[in-house]
């Protein structure tokens, strides 16, 4: 019998940088310049030209093909979903969101609060919920160094 879980995660992160800086990153192809567990991300060559597809592979050996659904630089967030995954996923879908906002007071005013939510189907299971609570809190800490780097 499976524990009852909620479906969804959220980790989030005030990153010492400005917003420019982080904002840089928040791009499908490029989160291997910042997420340490990452080995290279690309474009998916043969994919329609509307939609963007890319490959992540990561250093365990994991493929996945997420697929950017929407993309704001007014409001500066990326929702994408799983589309693919070597080895398969044990669930049926993830759509996932980062986002970032500008500190614009206190002591942390010049800083970037960057929140990546993550929604799963309900076959997900706990285990899922906290690899991917681990993995965004893994990949927030690696993208406050790439981005505060000088």
């Amino acid at each position: 019998m499976s524990i009852p879980t909620s479906t969804s995660v959220v980790e989030s992160a005030v990153i010492k940088a400005p917003l420019a800086h982080v904002w840089h990153y928040i791009k499908l192809q490029d989160f291997s310049k910042f997420w340490s567990a990452v080995e290279k991300s690309e474009f998916v060559k043969g994919a329609n030209e509307e939609t963007d597809v890319v490959t992540w592979t990561f250093k365990d050996g994991q493929q996945v093909e997420v697929k950017q659904e929407e993309h704001s630089t007014i409001n500066h967030y990326i929702t994408y979903s799983v589309i693919t995954a070597k080895p398969e996923l044990t669930y049926t879908s993830v759509l996932s969101t980062v986002r970032c906002y500008p500190v614009t007071s206190g002591e942390n005013e010049g800083s970037t609060f960057v929140e990546w939510t993550g929604n799963f189907s309900s076959d997900a299971d706990a285990g899922v919920i906290q690899d991917a609570k681990f993995k965004r809190r893994e990949a927030l800490a690696d993208l406050s160094k790439a981005a505060t780097k000088k």
